[in-house]
């Protein structure tokens, strides 16, 4: 069993998490170079180390907040949870009165679906 399993990860992705860990999108984000990497020619496999050098010591600053949003986000201290919530929240409710006029949930998607189950038969 794998450290990220208990988290909801699914196993034997660890292509998926080696790219992750050595993406420009993530180096440039947290300040980091890659100083080398050893494992298997792949480099994608649970036997990978990956050591970095901290190129950059200060956080890269966050992205304004969009109109609506959060307060300045170096004041803000939510937690990821907190942060989902308040973003899904502004969802909830979205499609209800569009569901209601097409009969409910199922009659929505079969609808979205572009065919009725019973003609499919």
């Amino acid at each position: 069993m794998t450290v990220l399993q208990p988290t909801g990860f699914p196993g034997k992705n660890w292509p998926q998490i080696c790219s992750a860990i050595q993406a420009e999108k993530f180096l440039r984000a947290n300040g980091l170079e890659i100083e080398s990497v050893e494992g298997p020619p792949s480099k994608q496999s649970s036997t990978v180390v990956v050591r970095y050098r901290i190129v950059d010591p200060k956080p890269r600053e966050q992205p304004a907040a969009p109109p609506g949003g959060a307060a300045d986000p170096k004041t803000n201290q939510e937690s990821p949870e907190e942060w989902a919530h308040r973003m899904t929240g502004k969802l909830f409710g979205l499609m209800k009165e569009e569901i209601a006029a097409f009969g409910g949930a199922e009659a929505y998607l079969r609808w979205v679906r572009g065919y009725d189950e019973e003609d499919a038969v």
